[in-house]
């Protein structure tokens, strides 16, 4: 009598370490916190209600999704939440309610979503809310005018706008501390320097982030805006102010190691993140956006599955 058992087989990975994607995504939060908190305290209420509304929309949207395409729900996993937490960390603290809802609707359904859900997406969702958010209503993330109205015991710049406008002599006086203690215009969670170091640190620790892209990423723009600053000092500001200032932190750790729009290969992680930290800078100085981190990691997104083709060769002969 014929065997009518089949071979079932499964696709790779084969080998599990037993981690979860929520883990993953319950220490990013965790590793975030520090930066939210000191975004809150500077910037009140408002904050908890650009970051509240960020995370429930997400998942919302994402919930929304799962029903209507008939597949199953996926919010339990964390990234819906993690998508929502990252974007409204990038926000000022007065963006509008609908540009919120925008936002996340294009990150989770454009941007994840319509490539099949985590792990397809060829962008990081975060990234493409936000370049067509910046493209589409630029005015609403110019913080300087976005947070006039707020009383600090400081004064609040935003030093990437002060240096495009004013030139290298309006930065002047922002020291490595104040700008690292987050006294600085930007986004909710992306002024907190410490605090973002803090986390990407953290994240790497625990291995849920790689190294290789957060750190090439940032030797990208220190010897791109050293290289600058060379040339003319006058016109181009020196490497601290471009580390510290704008969404470079939160790119480097928190953007640019997303899994799906990143390389697995240690070459191709050497390569892209220096070259968003190269462009990242380039944008800055000669492009006419204030900050280049969102279009600089579009870019490097998209040629990541050339750079993964980049492999060693094997050691040992033929026979």
């Amino acid at each position: 009598m014929a065997d009518n058992n089949k071979f079932i087989v499964s696709h790779a990975p084969f080998w599990h370490d037993g981690s979860k994607i929520s883990t993953r995504n319950y220490n990013m939060a965790f590793a975030a916190f520090p930066a939210i908190l000191l975004g809150i305290i500077y910037y009140g209420m408002s904050a908890v209600g650009v970051i509240s509304l960020a995370i429930s929309s997400a998942i919302i949207w994402e919930l929304a999704f799962c029903r209507i395409a008939k597949r199953p729900i996926t919010i339990g996993d964390g990234n819906a939440a993690i998508i929502g937490l990252l974007f409204g960390m990038l926000l000022p603290a007065t963006a509008p309610w609908w540009l919120v809802i925008i936002g996340t609707f294009v990150a989770i359904i454009i941007g994840k979503q319509i490539y099949g859900g985590i792990g397809g997406n060829a962008f990081n969702p975060v990234v493409v809310a936000m370049a067509i958010l910046m493209i589409s209503w630029k005015d609403i993330f110019d913080f300087n005018e976005a947070l006039i109205n707020y009383d600090f015991d400081f004064a609040m710049v935003y030093p990437l706008a002060a240096l495009k406008h004013f030139g290298v002599s309006a930065v002047d006086s922002f020291s490595m501390g104040d700008l690292l203690m987050g006294k600085q215009s930007g986004g909710i969670g992306a002024t907190f320097g410490i605090g973002l170091i803090v986390g990407g640190i953290y994240l790497i620790i625990r291995g849920i982030i790689r190294w290789e892209i957060a750190f090439s990423f940032l030797f990208g723009v220190f010897l791109t805006a050293l290289i600058f600053n060379m040339t003319d000092s006058a016109r181009y500001a020196g490497p601290v102010i471009h580390l510290f200032t704008g969404y470079t932190l939160i790119g480097a750790f928190f953007l640019a190691t997303e899994d799906s729009s990143s390389p697995v290969n240690f070459i191709p992680m050497l390569i892209y993140g220096a070259g968003a930290g190269l462009m990242t800078v380039l944008i800055r100085n000669i492009g006419v956006y204030v900050d280049g981190v969102i279009f600089a990691l579009l870019i490097m997104n998209l040629v990541n599955p050339l750079l993964d083709k980049i492999k060693p060769k094997a050691i040992g002969k033929v026979a």
